[in-house]
């Protein structure tokens, strides 16, 4: 094992007297930086020539270096400067990682301007549009980035937009500005004293949620957030500053996971970040595994479903598992739950590969925490520990149940407000300045607060049945998609006020499946269906995870009615509510599109 990888665990533990744990973390932090302009600046004077971050061009990879990418900062800055920009004039960006993006990033915020990643499908399908005219007209931007005046000209022509510079890097039309034109700004003595002003409360940039359970929020990203939250990093992590680190990343910078976390870590420690133009699922696969076979890096930090279709594609091919594990040091996945047998076959390979395994870990946060919260940085981590409180954030666990507790947490990488929403900024804090997450944990070992926690689900996803029983829908769900793996693209947990548990299956598109009125009423897809739903029955411990009743739907989930979130997941209240007819069919003992058991 590498030297410095791991560091145990450090935990604080206060009991109250109404079952409340507060846990803190033992570690401290070391520098904390003023600003991201410290970190390129620091990295562009000790290693100019070293890539910063690479893209696809053509057949090979455009790579710019950490000298090269201060330049182009600065250039931009003053650009944006002669434009009048600054503290309180706001940048929204359509598209999704690119060099150009980075820069105009790191430009803005080097002169305290904050930007507004914004996800890419609000913009290129029409009917997400709505969401972005709520998006754009909350922050009233003054310019507007796309990558391709062609591919986001329908969204930039709308009305939302009138009197905002346009700005894209390829296929401008009449009326934009070509990026190359930021890129020609001359830096002086005005781009020093802007960023002299840019300190720790300076708004960074502006993430928006996913509106999984409403309609999406402003979250503020201050410098200090980030800058904090990279220090509580390399304090649990310090293996992050002990060796140039190379990462290859996907993930849209919309989401908190690639936008905070990855982008700041590379730029944070004089790492090299390489982006990957695929994606794990569809035809753009192949792609990612392409990227993956010529950069494979040090860190493997990604979500469950790349990681899934790493594994399989490993499986049989020899050479892409040598690449991707000679390097590796810390494999670490997030933004969902990640499936055992994934888990067990990274560290299978990784012995057969390294003779020894990698450091392999979780953690928690969300875009309110910018993003780490929680984190699993010792040995003897399993799928699903989330781990321990990152210095000088305190995490309190209110009991809920045996071993369950709602997380609240406090801390300097946290938020104390939305973006110009008071009523929602009210509502999530409590008497104590604890942000209310939601979302529910419980301890690894109730006598041993070091080992950490584990997810345990979404407290608002939890349900009551008629008889008062609680139906954990999210745990629920995790384990129904697992059941009916290749029959169902996705599934709803439903049966509140109800007797039963019920289902509502969104079949895969695969199957062509034919319905009418809504619903799908196949004989033979019902039977395997019905098949699995006994078989989980048989080993249900109770009315609470007994599902014993399910309909398919004919319609997939709705974009533009904001039954999808921006992460692609299920937005469970806009659905129910969109659908309740069908969760009255499905009561219906009646309705023949129903499948009992």
């Amino acid at each position: 094992m590498k030297d410095g990888m791991w560091l145990d665990h450090e935990v604080t533990r206060e009991d109250r007297a109404d079952g409340t744990i507060v846990l803190g973390s033992g570690l401290t932090l070391d520098h904390v930086a003023r600003n991201t302009g410290e970190w390129l600046h620091r990295w562009a004077a000790e290693t100019p020539d070293r890539v910063f971050i690479a893209e696809r061009s053509g057949g090979g990879w455009r790579e710019v270096a950490y000298g090269e990418m201060l330049a182009a900062v600065r250039a931009v800055a003053a650009s944006l400067l002669a434009r009048g920009f600054g503290p309180g004039k706001r940048i929204v960006i359509l598209s999704g990682p690119s060099v150009d993006h980075a820069v105009l990033a790191l430009a803005a915020q080097y002169i305290g301007a904050p930007i507004v990643p914004l996800a890419e499908q609000y913009s290129l399908i029409p009917a997400a549009h709505p969401r972005l005219a709520y998006c754009v007209n909350k922050v009233s931007p003054a310019m507007v980035y796309a990558g391709d005046g062609d591919a986001f000209g329908t969204a930039l022509a709308l009305d939302i937009f009138d009197g905002v510079e346009k700005v894209v890097s390829h296929n401008p039309a009449d009326g934009m500005t070509g990026f190359e034109t930021l890129l020609a700004g001359e830096a002086d003595a005005a781009v020093d004293a802007a960023h002299a002003k840019v300190g720790p409360e300076t708004l960074a940039k502006i993430l928006f949620t996913s509106g999984s359970a409403s309609a999406p929020k402003g979250v503020p990203q201050t410098q200090k957030m980030m800058c904090v939250n990279q220090a509580q990093y390399q304090a649990c992590l310090p293996i992050l500053k002990a060796r140039h680190h190379k990462m290859l990343d996907w993930l849209p910078w919309n989401h908190v996971f690639a936008g905070n976390s990855n982008f700041n870590m590379m730029l944070a420690n004089g790492g090299s970040l390489y982006l990957d133009d695929g994606k794990p699922v569809g035809p753009l696969a192949a792609r990612s595994l392409e990227n993956l076979r010529a950069h494979s890096g040090t860190l493997s930090f990604n979500v469950p479903v790349a990681h899934a279709m790493q594994v399989a594609a490993m499986r049989n091919d020899a050479d892409l598992r040598r690449r991707y594990f000679e390097g590796l040091d810390i494999f670490f996945y997030a933004g969902a739950s990640l499936p055992a047998d994934v888990w067990a076959a990274i560290g299978r390979m990784a012995r057969d590969e390294l003779g020894e395994m990698p450091m392999m870990m979780s953690s928690w946060g969300m875009t309110e925490t910018a993003p780490s919260a929680l984190i699993y940085h010792e040995k003897g981590a399993a799928s699903g520990m989330i781990g321990v409180p990152v210095p000088e954030l305190e995490a309190k666990l209110i009991p809920v149940g045996d071993n369950r507790y709602e997380l609240r947490v406090r801390g300097p990488n946290v938020i104390d407000c939305y973006y110009e929403d008071a009523k929602r900024s009210a509502e999530s804090f409590d008497d104590e300045g604890f942000f209310m997450t939601g979302d529910a944990v419980t301890l690894v070992d109730p006598m041993d607060a070091s080992r950490g926690v584990r997810f345990d689900g979404r407290i608002g996803e939890d349900f009551k049945l008629t008889t008062g029983i609680w139906v954990q829908a999210s745990n629920l769900r995790l384990t129904v998609l697992a059941g009916l793996s290749g029959l169902a693209q996705d599934v709803v947990i439903v049966g509140e006020g109800r007797d039963e548990v019920g289902l509502l299956v969104f079949p895969p598109p695969a199957r062509g499946l034919k319905g009418g009125g809504g619903v799908v009423v196949d004989p033979h897809y019902a039977s395997e269906i019905r098949e699995v739903l006994v078989g989980m029955a048989k080993s249900a411990t109770g009315s609470s995870n007994r599902i014993v009743r399910a309909i398919v739907l004919e319609e997939p989930p709705h974009v533009g009615d904001g039954e999808i979130t921006a992460k692609g997941s299920l937005n469970v209240r806009t659905i129910l509510t969109r659908r309740a007819a069908f969760v009255d069919r499905l009561y219906d003992d009646a309705d023949t599109a129903t499948i009992r058991i």
